[in-house]
């Protein structure tokens, strides 16, 4: 049921159902002009207990909504859109061309995974003679995944100004975080008063071979900003490449594996560039052994391939000379779980990247049984792992884990390369702050309290909120 704005009450309001003082289920609902508009309706990674907010109500009616903006197709800014269609949503989604496609990829795949877990909860419960609960039905399936599809609707070109509903006009702008990811500039309109409110989305690096750095307006009365990494700073990206190739060549040395969780999209397919490229230059050997053991991430390449007008320069450049900048000698890509199971037996000299990244799901979980107790093996984590995650609790030094309902021991050599990461650095934060020239107000979102809290201390001269779940603020 809509919120029915009471006398005095101000006409346009944001709030918080998502990634509020925390990282993952990025959610927020502007209203303006009698319309609700949804920016990214994402699921929550980590913990037990974040993983039960994905079933909560939504903080709001789904089917008043009646437009969502998606700035890209990371599952945590997407993974919730097939529950939201499942409770009521009708209206339509606009986002970029290669963000529709991924995000279709993930959602279908989410839901695929979802079905799996709920039938093995079914069988356990059935087992020890539990009733149903919650665990043993998914939360979607794969037909609520293809069914909201059907709200794809526009479009956007980034850059390109677009009529979302009257009195709301929405521009996306290159995030350079992964391939189609947007900033949201929203203008509002509503009984002769203008705002310009920007949503970060989530922010990319500048400077990385791949993608465009991100761009940004100015002129803004507000600004809603992602904080994941408002505490630190990344490796440097040419150090943090000559220790990806070290751990590899150390654990050749050894005779053992590397198995790396991968994330699908930008992480799996920068690392294959980042192969390739030292391949040609002999840094590996030519006989190097690459497998991407994802499906989803297969899909991904694909797609990636398929949007070249959506990289930087140089990148571009290599596609348009008839070159894949993501193919190397000894790349095998395995769709099949049986070409899964029998990496298994290979004893050593192989990369074996895998999902998920932060090892919830996928089959990176059954490398890790079968290689986290081998001294001769590396696991190498590349990318940021949530509280509450397997990767997190091996990266914090678990002495075993349990995998699949064994403990395995952790032996393998564990390297945690953080310079790879898709998200921009405490410095590069503000420097896409200061670079929109700040707003009156600025929302902190999608990150930990201390990491919130440590950026609002650089914006001491702003206003700075940091909205708990569910606020609602008068913009």
């Amino acid at each position: 049921m809509r919120l029915r704005r009471q006398p005095g009450a101000a006409a346009v309001n944001i709030s918080f159902h998502g990634a509020a003082q925390g990282v993952t289920g990025s959610c927020h609902l502007v209203e303006c002009a009698g319309a609700r508009i949804l920016i990214d309706c994402g699921l929550y990674q980590g913990g037990h207990s974040l993983e039960e907010e994905n079933a909560e109500p939504f903080g709001f009616e789904p089917a008043d909504i009646d437009a969502l903006l998606l700035t890209h197709a990371h599952l945590d800014h997407c993974g919730r859109i097939p529950l939201l269609s499942r409770r009521g949503f009708q209206g339509e989604i606009i986002t970029t061309p290669a963000s529709r496609e991924l995000a279709r990829l993930v959602m279908l795949d989410a839901a695929n995974l979802q079905e799996e877990e709920a039938a093995r909860n079914r069988r356990q419960a059935a087992r020890h003679g539990r009733k149903r609960g919650a665990r043993e039905e998914p939360r979607y399936t794969v037909l609520d995944a293809l069914n909201c599809l059907d709200r794809f609707g526009r479009c956007a070109g980034y850059g390109e100004r677009l009529q979302v509903v009257p009195g709301i006009q929405a521009t996306f702008l290159d995030a350079g975080h992964i391939l189609g990811s947007a900033s949201i500039l929203l203008e509002l309109e509503e009984g002769g008063e203008r705002r310009r409110v920007l949503f970060s989305g989530d922010v990319g690096n500048r400077g990385r071979p791949l993608l465009r750095d991100p761009e940004v307006v100015t002129g803004l009365d507000a600004v809603v900003m992602e904080t994941t990494y408002g505490d630190r700073e990344h490796k440097s990206l040419q150090p943090t490449i000559d220790e990806f190739y070290a751990a590899i060549n150390a654990t050749f040395e050894r005779g053992g594996n590397v198995i790396i969780p991968t994330f699908a999209m930008e992480r799996a397919q920068e690392l294959l560039y980042f192969l390739r490229q030292e391949v040609e230059r002999g840094i590996l050997s030519q006989a190097t052994q690459v497998f991407l053991d994802s499906p989803m991430a297969i899909s991904a390449t694909e797609i990636f391939r398929r949007h070249p007008e959506a990289y930087g320069d140089g990148t571009r450049a290599l596609f348009q000379s008839g070159q894949d900048p993501f193919q190397l000698p000894g790349l095998h890509f395995t769709r099949e779980t049986a070409e899964s199971m029998a990496l298994n037996r290979i004893g050593g000299g192989a990369v074996i990247m895998a999902g998920s990244g932060m090892c919830t799901g996928g089959r990176v979980r059954h490398h890790l049984k079968h290689h986290l107790w081998r001294r001769d093996s590396s696991i190498v984590f590349v990318g940021f792992a949530a509280r509450g995650t397997l990767a997190r609790r091996i990266v914090d030094g678990a002495g075993s884990v349990r995998i699949f309902g064994e403990e395995i021991p952790v032996h393998a050599s564990i390297h945690t390369i953080n310079g790879f990461s898709a998200h921009a650095g405490r410095q590069e934060l503000l420097d896409w702050y200061r670079r929109t020239a700040g707003a009156p107000v600025t929302y902190l979102v999608h990150g930990d309290p201390d990491a919130m809290a440590a950026f609002a201390g650089e914006l001491a001269d702003r206003e700075v909120r940091m909205p708990a779940l569910h606020d609602r603020f008068a913009l």
